[in-house]
């Protein structure tokens, strides 16, 4: 305390027994930067236990490290147990937390089916495909429709994980949506015969209404931390809970910046119309046209690659999203329609060598302005991850430096060399860059009204991503 320059947490001035009193300091130790694992989270509905649900209940949050687990906590064959499932595949090492919903009070199942007709002349193969999943069965000369079909039932009850329940009438099945809500409408079927004489066809979805909401789900992990929160979920009323969540959540008070993440299967317009109606830098949609896998799966994969990337500023280019199926040649995005996706808040998903379904580049549904004005500046996923991290790096190197710091003349200096080393060394990973030509804009100055507050201005450059290389080639002859 009697010192100019050495301060003592635990050795009072005032002691006057003899002795050499030492204690530790520290706030120094830590000279490097935060690591930056990102926890997800996943929203997702689970079966309800007197339908095969798992066990635990609805709004609890729970760390999951398997398929098999999230079979066991959700329900196998749940929307979250496939969205874990997704998630994995897609990130092995992801480190995963899943808060599950009931089905809405009000929910409606979506329906669907197949119909067989004609009696089998030959021998051949039955199927019907349930998003991505298969169930097959051998088909005999003579076998009838009602045979068939009742032999695909008894295969799809072998099959616990599909998403749909199979039920066998006269050679017509009906396939009913595990969970209540629209959803359920999204789950693609299709249905072929390969034995001459028996025919089948496959009837759409349909009927799915009343998802669960989101605002309780949202309220319970508010102070949980998670940096990636993936929702099944596509709809504006859900998607603009999500939105507020992230905007209190990654705001300046409560600084825990996450980013939302959602996927569509459906059509280009579907997906501008949904990015629009969102239009915020915390929130990106994926959009892969035509795809088997079903869309809350895609968002599991797409959000479980990001997460994989610790590098904030490290664009997600060609990612794979590995364990998504591949959507058939005519379904897929042109060159014309992923720019029009670039432009309208929405990622494109394509189809590279290998069939594998990788990232075009991923970008936020923020466009406009609150002005309506075009604007760039959140345009990459990257950028907001990045303002995160810087955030992150500089909060924790003043929160281990000055804990209990007076505020002095000094301090405002020491607190400004302490953001410039913090810069300086975002730099060296090429987080940021041209921070000597942006150092003097680094200000720390005491507040005019409240004189135990400092005050800081941090210019940040981030580091872009190498989207778009152009040349030009001079013939000379």
């Amino acid at each position: 305390m009697a010192s100019k320059n050495i301060s003592f947490d635990k050795i009072p001035a005032s002691i006057r027994k003899p002795g050499k009193y030492i204690e530790f300091n520290t706030r120094l130790a830590v000279r490097t930067l935060p690591a930056n694992l990102q926890r997800v989270l996943i929203l997702g509905q689970r079966l309800p236990t007197n339908g095969g649900g798992g066990s635990v209940p609805a709004l609890t949050p729970t760390q999951v490290f398997s398929d098999v687990e999230a079979a066991e906590f959700f329900g196998q064959g749940s929307m979250a147990h496939r969205m874990v499932r997704a998630a994995i595949k897609a990130f092995a090492y992801i480190d995963l937390t899943v808060m599950a919903l009931d089905d809405a009070a009000a929910g409606v199942a979506a329906t669907g089916g197949a119909t067989l007709a004609g009696t089998a002349t030959g021998s051949g193969v039955a199927t019907v495909q349930i998003g991505n999943d298969l169930v097959q069965v051998a088909v005999a000369g003579s076998d009838t429709p009602a045979a068939t079909a009742t032999a695909l039932k008894a295969q799809a009850d072998q099959q616990p994980d599909l998403p749909v329940a199979f039920m066998a009438n006269a050679g017509v099945l009906t396939l009913t949506a595990r969970h209540k809500g629209s959803l359920g409408n999204s789950i693609k079927i299709t249905a072929t015969c390969t034995a001459p004489g028996l025919t089948a066809t496959a009837t759409a979805m349909t009927g799915g209404a009343t998802d669960p909401s989101l605002t309780e789900a949202l309220a319970a992990i508010a102070g949980a931390g998670h940096h990636i929160l993936i929702t099944p979920y596509t709809d504006q009323t859900s998607l603009t809970a999500l939105r507020d969540h992230l905007e209190f959540t990654g705001g300046p008070l409560e600084q825990r910046g996450a980013c939302g993440v959602y996927a569509l299967a459906g059509t280009l317009a579907q997906a501008t119309t949904c990015a629009g109606q969102v239009d915020h830098g915390r929130i990106t949609g994926a959009l892969l046209c035509g795809c088997a896998s079903l869309p809350w799966e895609i968002a599991a994969a797409y959000g479980a690659v990001i997460a994989s990337e610790e590098d904030p500023a490290r664009p997600l280019n060609t990612l794979e999203l590995v364990g998504i199926a591949p959507p058939a040649i005519d379904q897929r995005l042109t060159r014309t329609e992923q720019e029009v996706c670039l432009h309208n808040g929405v990622t494109p998903l394509e189809v590279g060598p290998g069939d594998r379904v990788q990232i075009v580049r991923a970008i936020t549904t923020y466009t406009l302005d609150p002005q309506g004005i075009q604007d760039v500046s959140l345009l990459d996923l990257t950028t907001i991850r990045t303002l995160d991290y810087v955030r992150r790096a500089v909060r924790e190197r003043i929160s281990l430096r000055f804990p209990r710091e007076k505020l002095s003349e000094r301090t405002p200096p020491a607190v400004r060399g302490e953001i410039l080393d913090v810069l300086f060394k975002l730099e060296e990973l090429e987080i940021v860059e041209a921070v000597e030509a942006n150092k003097d804009g680094v200000i720390c100055e005491r507040d005019g009204q409240d004189v135990n507050r400092l005050n800081a201005k941090i210019p940040v450059d981030v580091v872009n991503g190498l989207h778009v290389f152009a040349g030009r080639i001079d013939l000379l002859l």
